[in-house]
């Protein structure tokens, strides 16, 4: 790394500043020391900067007074090139912010990464843009300013984390200092509310101690309580009306200040000067590569990069700066709304500090009189001016002026003493009591005098003769907050929203992504402003508009792909198989405007960010069977279309095979039953992954079962949904060619230890049939009778809950054994041992108890009179069956008390055969009459059979039963199949 240099020889401009430095170091501190090298260094650093033939422009960011000067500078100067201290490959993004309503964030976004840690993923970057900014007067004047260019100077967003500390492995002291004190121009936003979310942010000009001693020394004797407020007060106030020199000196020297007391930390130091170096090495370039004159040129940085100390500072330095190559990865960028409280949050601002900042800047444009530029048709704005002519090229650079020493006036000059403005206070206070009442507060006039007079006092006390914001902030917070807030804001939010609010910015339909601009054209015919921020509610009746039904598909995407407020279904559901004909949304993606243009960094389409996402879903490293049969359901459900759903089944297929816990039992067994009741009514086959699914899921859970029956890690829930699946998938894994013989193996080698595991087996047992319901009922009285069991019976009582799951048909055996607790145990036992039932059933069992009080209800009387009479069934005895009558005559007894029907039926075949005698009696053969009428069939059968025996007679001999006797062909073709080798 190359190193830095010492400063340049005290020029003659600041030689009295020099002399009065010199004297107060050997006052304060009895000689030459640090304070005086100190002192003098700083005088240096101006000196230096002001002397560079490319004019330093410092700023400090989201500041009016910066804004301000550099508006003024720019109508004085009208430079031909512009360096801006921002990421240079956001470039292309600049001329969309005329698209967009202020305040935005150009944002640089990379989902999948090449060269960075896989943890750090995905990897954002945003600048926020306010109207109040030097940084947006220089843009809006180079773009709209024909012959200007601008040019960003500043590193990359790749080398952004390039040169992240992380990547250094810093020590765990270092990390929490970053995460204490943000590093200048980059500060990870900490409010997971914020609009910027978790992007790493980029601002121009932060200018705030590093040295926490100094910083709270000037808190403490500025009588302020945070840094926004000192610097609005000492900093803002003062520069407001100041020259163009008089506010260049002053900056640089607040920024040498900041960057000689800063602590040593290596990290930081080395991020800070390598920016710097970055930034000269490009404009050196580009100046070598178009040959402009400096003298013509303006670079806009930050004041605590303005006092630079590193060798390629300035255009004749001599540094030798190498920039490192980008990595792999693929950058997307974009504009994103922003808001003040967005960007207070990211970079460690005061509340309401950037509404105060708005509000200031159109105070000094009002004063001052100075034409701020504006981007022509942007939104939010007013009209802007015609664009100026073109920069002359041929216009002689000035004569150079000798620089003058302002700052030792400034510096020597008492505070301007602003006079009371009491038409802006009194107006103040009305409108505050207004806004208090408004909110529920009971605020008065005599509320809004107190306020007023309030105010006064605070400033007094600090030593200020008008009120600032934050002094009237305090004795409105005083005068009128009350123990409780009656409403959803305080008085401190209502007096920001009063200054002017929480301005939250928008991106115009041109300046969003491809995938964002295909949303709202595709929710076109809802006829909505949903580029609005708020709630739109949305109506779509596809009975009667069948066009609103692709609505319908793009709205459920966006609420599987969006947070959850973005769009949120009032009425209609999508399921497997069922789709709404009218359906109610609440949609806010106005709100949601950033999510929507992340969502375009994936792809230009909803389809393509889904099946992507369902891809990465299914494919992942520690993806389950239940998250892969979830990708499927979705695949059904979004995209249509067997391609998709058929390949991530195949890889939830995989899964299953190696994964060796059952964790996922439960959600598995409803996904794959929802998908089989689809697929069976829906289409024609089942696709042959779910088939296969279903038959290495019979193996897989048989092969698992008596290891999780002994796993004390694996819940009763878990074992029951393995059973589950083993019980209700059984007919089609045998179908398809497993064997039921492992079901019972797998049952007979499980052997639990836990009493809600015991009772699921003894369940599995019944439903195999290798436990009787008798047996299960005598256990079941066994554990009552035992006065050691009882109290564990809840556990046995939460096993057979939960063996609803797989054997339904155990209700009525469940009911009955909750019904024995409750009337055999005493009430000394009962009591005691209700709660322990209770709770058991409601955390380990609850969304079966529904079905469980269904068959209570079915068995017990509806009606509580009835309840003294009513005996148990399983306590009632059975009744004995009646035996039939032998004479009564079988076969139906209408048609032969009414054979005119059939007569005419017969007739109508040309049958002629008699009526049987009513006694039953037949007079011919009383078995099947049609072999023995027609014996060529089983003649043909014996033959083939290999049988020759010949007919016997029709009467049947002592030997043979009848029907043998009278149908001799069958019992041969029988005899001989059975006897056949």
């Amino acid at each position: 790394m190359t190193g830095t240099i010492e400063t340049t020889g005290p020029g003659a401009t600041f030689t009295a500043l020099r002399g009065q430095l010199h004297q107060a170091a050997e006052e304060f501190a009895g000689g030459q020391d640090a304070l005086e090298g100190i002192l003098l260094g700083m005088v240096d650093d101006v000196d230096r900067a002001v002397g560079e033939p490319l004019e330093i422009f410092p700023v400090c960011h989201h500041s009016p007074a910066s804004a301000l000067a550099m508006a003024r500078r720019l109508r004085e100067k009208q430079p031909k090139v512009v360096y801006l201290e921002l990421c240079e490959d956001m470039t292309p993004l600049l001329t969309e912010l005329r698209n967009c309503r202020l305040p935005v964030a150009v944002q640089a976004f990379a989902g999948e990464i090449d060269g960075f840690p896989p943890d750090w993923a995905p990897l954002s970057v945003v600048a926020p843009v306010t109207e109040a900014s030097a940084e947006y007067q220089a843009i809006a004047y180079a773009l709209d300013t024909p012959g200007v260019e601008l040019v960003l100077v500043d590193r990359s967003s790749d080398h952004v984390f390039q040169w992240d500390a992380r990547h250094d492995q810093a020590d765990q002291t270092d990390q929490a200092d970053q995460a204490d004190q943000a590093e200048p121009g980059e500060r990870t936003a900490g409010d997971e509310d914020a609009l910027h979310g978790e992007a790493v942010g980029v601002e121009i000009g932060d200018l705030r101690p590093r040295f926490a001693e100094l910083e709270e020394h000037l808190l403490r004797h500025g009588k302020v309580r945070h840094w926004s407020e000192w610097w609005h007060q000492y900093v803002e106030v003062p520069l407001a009306g100041s020259d163009h020199d008089t506010y260049r000196q002053v900056m640089f020297l607040i920024g040498s200040l900041f960057r000689r007391l800063a602590p040593g930390r290596g990290d930081r130091v080395r991020v800070d000067e390598d920016r710097e170096r970055y930034m000269w090495t490009r404009m050196r370039e580009h100046l070598a590569a178009t040959g402009t004159d400096p003298a013509d040129c303006l670079y806009v940085c930050g004041a605590f990069h303005a006092a630079s100390r590193v060798e390629e500072f300035g255009v004749h330095g001599t540094g030798d700066f190498a920039v490192s190559p980008r990595t792999a990865t693929t950058w997307q960028y974009g504009l994103i709304p922003s808001s003040h409280t967005a960007i207070e949050a990211q970079f460690g601002l005061a509340p309401g500090s950037v509404s105060i900042a708005a509000t200031e800047w159109a105070k000094n444009l009002k004063r001052t009189g100075v034409e701020p530029y504006r981007l022509a048709g942007q939104a939010g704005t007013k009209k802007s001016r015609p664009a100026k002519k073109a920069a002359k090229a041929a216009a002689p650079p000035p004569p150079p002026v000798p620089t003058e020493d302002r700052l030792s006036g400034f510096l020597q000059q008492p505070p301007t003493l602003h006079t009371l403005d009491e038409a802006e206070l009194l107006g103040w206070s009305v409108d505050i009591v207004r806004a208090a009442r408004r909110s529920g507060y009971l605020a008065s006039t005599a509320d809004a005098i107190a306020v007023f007079e309030t105010s006064i006092l605070l400033a007094a006390m600090r030593d200020r003769a008008k009120p600032t914001p934050y002094d009237f902030q305090d004795a409105a917070v005083t005068c009128i907050e009350k123990d409780t807030v009656p409403g959803r804001r305080d008085v401190r939010r209502l007096v920001e929203i009063m200054m002017g609010g929480d301005r939250i910015g928008q991106v115009g339909y041109d300046a969003l992504p491809p995938l964002a601009r295909d949303v709202h054209d595709r929710l076109a015919p809802l006829a909505l402003d949903l580029q609005q921020r708020g709630v739109r509610r949305a109506l779509l009746d596809m009975a009667s508009r069948p066009e609103l039904r692709p609505c319908s598909d793009v709205l459920w995407m966006l609420r599987r792909l969006l947070p959850p407020g973005a769009a949120r279904p009032v009425m209609g559901e999508r399921r497997l198989g069922e789709r709404s004909i009218q359906e109610s949304w609440d949609l806010s993606l106005g709100t949601h405007q950033r999510a929507l243009i992340e969502l375009g960094y994936e792809g230009v389409s909803l389809e393509q960010v889904l099946e992507q996402r369902l891809r990465r879903t299914a494919y992942g490293e520690r993806a389950t069977t239940a998250e892969v049969l979830a990708a499927v359901e979705d695949a059904t459900l979004y995209l249509g279309g067997r391609r998709l759903a058929d390949e991530l089944g195949t890889r939830a297929l995989h899964v299953l095979a190696g994964e060796r816990t059952v964790d996922g039992a439960p959600e598995v067994l409803r996904r794959v039953r929802g998908l089989l009741a689809y697929y069976r009514t829906s289409e024609p086959v089942l696709p042959p992954w779910i088939e296969s699914f279903v038959r290495t899921g019979y193996a897989h859970y048989c092969t698992l079962l008596p290891t999780a029956f002994r796993d004390e890690d694996a819940t009763v829930g878990q074992v029951a949904a393995m059973l589950g699946f083993l019980f209700s998938m059984e007919s089609l894994a045998l179908s398809l060619g497993c064997d039921r013989t492992q079901l019972e193996l797998a049952v007979a080698q499980s052997h639990p230890g836990d009493p809600a595991k015991t009772a699921l087996l003894w369940a599995a047992q019944v439903q195999l049939g290798t436990l009787p319901r008798g047996e299960l009922r005598a256990r079941c009285d066994a554990l009552l009778a035992n006065p050691l069991v009882v109290p564990s019976y809840p556990r046995y009582l939460s096993g057979f809950v939960h063996a609803l799951e797989p054997v339904p048909g155990l209700a009525d055996v469940v009911v009955e054994a909750v019904s024995n607790a409750f009337g055999r145990l005493p009430d000394d036992v009962l009591l005691p041992w209700l709660p322990t039932l209770i709770t058991t059933l409601r955390s380990n069992a609850a969304e079966l108890a529904p079905l469980l009080i269904r068959e209570a209800g079915r068995i017990f009387p509806a009606r509580l009179a009835a309840l003294d009479a009513w005996v148990p069934p399983w306590r009632a005895r059975p009744e004995p069956r009646l035996a039939r009558p032998a004479a009564v005559p079988r076969g139906a007894a209408l048609l032969p008390a009414h054979p005119e029907t059939c007569d005419a039926l017969a007739g109508l075949l040309g049958s002629t055969d008699p009526w049987a005698p009513a006694d039953g009696q037949a007079a011919g053969p009383a078995g099947a009459a049609l072999l023995f009428t027609h014996r060529s069939t089983s003649d043909a059968l014996a033959d083939l059979l290999g049988g020759g025996d010949p007919w016997t007679p029709a009467a049947p001999d002592a030997r043979s039963p009848a029907l043998t006797a009278r149908h001799p062909a069958t019992a041969h073709a029988v005899t001989a199949l059975l006897t056949a080798p």
